[in-house]
């Protein structure tokens, strides 16, 4: 008989004795149980005692935590927190080196611990560690030691950042512009600069004017990845905290100091693969960079403006600049109206309208003055041989590019802030010092050859911008390492080969629109569902690894979940590292019947998202959330690794409980495998025209006095 859900059988350990075996009531309260296993040593103060996990972190266990205990799990009887805190800050303020390097390095494993980290900082800890760092009495180790410590009780959001003082800071400031520091000393000062400027506002004026970015870009040039990461993160977290109008400032000061050729050289084209942190950190680079254009792109034009209107005359300029002005009023504004026609502009009288629309704003007109001034032969070429094109062909330039440029900020989300965990970026933006210029170039140049491959006329003109925007997203899809190669991927990306993709992507409407095609696609329908439920039913059998959600700067935290073979219990259970291939049942402590799972809920419903108030920026984590509801009102909660999994778990989960299996995947899966049947029982039709009805029935025979003769 299996024993009572509130039973768990553990180990205890005590150095010097022998483990005990007992069997924990989870309704007990803890402090009896600390009472009991203290006596079965002979061990008096129990109270002066607490219980540890024996492996992995160690972390104390709680009467808010022990509900995580698992069967067959070894624990360790050890000294409160409170006691711990105590005896560690005494060591750390004794005289004697080892024994306060001893403190320092113990200090810095206990403090990721929540529930000593609340101990050591109710007792002044915090600041006991900033003493001994403003003193610049530590070094080397001691000092790396302390600084971990620090940066773990800080990351546990107890005390405020505000707090800190300004010494500490300059100390802090000290170590990283020191042209010769230990890298753990680097590493931590770094991350300790960043936390002080994302969690306080008053802080981030004292780091700004303590750190110069010259001194941060030259960490960028070492061979260390994890000072690059830590470097870029800080310039990152200077560049997002800072006040609209210095962030301009801050950039040019960047792109002076030849920031991108460094990031480029020294780590995009580095002889190190690129880590998931440092993709992470170059996503943000590249997303708070484009959000410099923000300004301009909600910039409307103001007709009245001389000098915003002279850039329009500087466009028509430099396309008709052979031609001689009229010297007539009439004629000159006669042959400016005809030319802004050419130009492409809707409204040809005052083209300054087509500009007061927010996106793009004036971005639109920055973008076609760099192709004017920077590519001036191809802009010639765009706008002359529209220009003589018959009226009905001709690819309006003005139009395109104000429709291109808004096209372009939201596919690279200008003006949204980075998401949590994506590490989306594109090398070849860090290529050239007007990434954004010259990749509008190229896209308005592929404009005007599909607009001709497409034969398009003013009419056609969202389908050829439906089809750019495909060929642009296809080409950043596979990731082009340089705008000459952004322009290979483009070539390939013609308008036949986009038809042909779409073609080879969906089934053809036209061939299955008939009611008997109809009718077979609903009788196919529950069969192809029910393989896919399978499918989905087998790969949770088989079992997934999901992340623990935790600090970035902290080691990561798997655990396993997969479903049995007679599909009647959910086991699940932590691991240590990220598994190979299945985890056995075996391994897998805890489970769940299947018969108690009372629904299963995604996104901001999960218990564990309401809980991260400071993830609302965090799209993707909220986008692969999902949770298991299940008696008595507990919850199992899973962030997916990606989409894929996300899908197959919530599927299979769904069809556990009987409900309809709604992911993206599985209608993509339904339509391909319909298609694929369909496609296979209508062989032996092609070339035949299928009825719309079934043919008559023909009327009976005169008599049924007939044979056949086989003779």
């Amino acid at each position: 008989m299996p024993p009572p859900a509130d039973i768990v059988k553990v180990a205890i350990e005590w150095p010097g004795a022998n483990a005990q075996l007992i069997e924990m009531d989870q309704k007990r309260p803890l402090s009896s149980i600390i009472r009991e296993v203290c006596d079965g040593w002979s061990l008096s103060g129990s109270e002066q005692f607490a219980l540890r996990y024996a492996d992995g972190p160690q972390l104390y266990i709680t009467e808010q935590s022990r509900g995580e205990i698992k069967n067959g799990t070894i624990l360790r009887l050890a000294i409160s927190p409170a006691r711990a805190a105590r005896q560690l800050l005494e060591r750390i303020q004794s005289h004697g080196i080892d024994a306060r390097l001893e403190a320092l390095k113990e200090l810095a494993k206990l403090s990721a611990d929540p529930t000593f980290a609340t101990e050591f900082i109710n007792m002044e800890g915090i600041g006991t560690l900033a003493r001994l760092v403003e003193s610049g009495t530590h070094f080397g180790e001691m000092l790396a030691f302390t600084l971990t410590a620090f940066l773990e009780l800080m990351d546990h959001g107890i005390v405020s950042w505000d707090l800190i003082s300004l010494s500490f800071i300059k100390q802090i400031a000290g170590y990283v512009n020191q042209p010769m520091v230990d890298v753990s000393i680097l590493q931590r000062s770094l991350a300790i600069l960043e936390s002080m400027v994302l969690n306080s506002h008053s802080l981030y004026h004292r780091v700004a004017q303590e750190i110069t970015v010259g001194q941060l870009i030259g960490h960028l040039q070492v061979s260390n990845q994890e000072i690059q990461t830590y470097a870029i993160a800080l310039i990152n977290a200077l560049f997002l905290k800072a006040p609209e109008d210095r962030r301009q400032e801050m950039a040019s000061t960047l792109a002076q100091k030849h920031l991108r050729s460094i990031i480029l050289n020294h780590v995009i084209r580095g002889n190190r693969p690129i880590k998931a942190e440092m993709a992470h950190q170059l996503y943000v680079l590249q997303v708070l960079t484009f959000n410099l254009l923000e300004e301009r792109m909600m910039t409307k034009m103001d007709p009245n403006d001389q000098a915003q209107r002279d850039i329009i005359f500087e466009l028509r300029r430099i396309a008709f600049d052979g031609e001689n002005d009229p010297t007539g009023t009439e004629k000159r504004k006669a042959m400016y109206t005809k030319d802004y026609k050419m130009l492409g502009f809707t409204n040809h009288v005052n083209p300054a309208m087509d500009f007061t629309q927010t996106p793009p704003g004036m971005l639109a007109l920055d973008n076609m003055l760099y192709l004017a001034k920077v590519h001036q032969d191809t802009y010639i070429r765009i706008v002359l041989e529209n220009s003589s094109r018959e009226d009905k062909h001709e690819c309006p330039f003005g139009r395109c590019a104000i429709e291109l440029t808004r096209m372009l900020c939201e596919i690279l989300q200008v003006g949204e802030l980075p998401n949590e965990g994506c590490n989306d970026y594109h090398p070849m933006f860090f290529t050239h010092d007007r990434a954004w210029e010259e990749f509008f170039c190229v896209c308005i140049q592929l404009l005007n050859k599909t607009w001709k491959e497409m034969r398009a006329t003013a009419e056609d003109f969202n389908k050829v911008m439906q089809v750019v925007r495909e060929q642009i997203t296809r080409a950043l899809a596979m990731k082009p390492s340089s705008l000459d190669q952004l322009k290979n991927k483009l070539r390939g990306l013609n308008y036949s080969e986009i038809l042909r993709l779409r073609q080879s992507e969906r089934m053809s409407q036209d061939d299955f629109q008939s009611p008997p095609i109809i009718e077979l696609r609903e009788r196919i329908q529950p069969e192809i569902l029910e393989l896919i439920k399978q499918q989905r039913l087998n790969r949770l059998c088989e079992g997934s690894c999901f992340r623990k959600l935790g600090n970035r700067r902290r080691q990561e935290k798997f655990w396993f979940c997969r479903l049995s073979l007679n599909h009647k219990v959910l086991h699940y259970g932590d691991l240590d590292e990220s598994p190979q291939g299945e985890v056995p049942f075996e391994l897998l402590s805890d489970k769940i019947p299947v018969s108690d799972i009372k629904s299963v809920v995604t996104g901001k419903d999960c218990p564990h998202m309401k809980e991260k108030s400071a993830l609302k920026q965090n799209k993707e984590v909220l986008e692969l959330a999902f949770s298991v509801l299940y008696d008595p009102d507990e919850t199992l909660n899973f962030v997916a690794p990606n989409k894929y999994e996300y899908c197959i778990w919530t599927d299979g989960l769904c069809a556990l409980l009987g409900r309809e299996m709604g992911s993206d995947l599985t209608r993509s899966d339904l339509d391909t495998l319909i298609s694929m049947e369909m496609k296979l029982r209508l062989l032996d039709l092609e070339n035949i025209t299928i009825p719309e009805a079934p043919p008559p029935v023909p009327k009976e025979p005169s008599s049924y006095n007939f044979t056949y003769n086989y003779s």
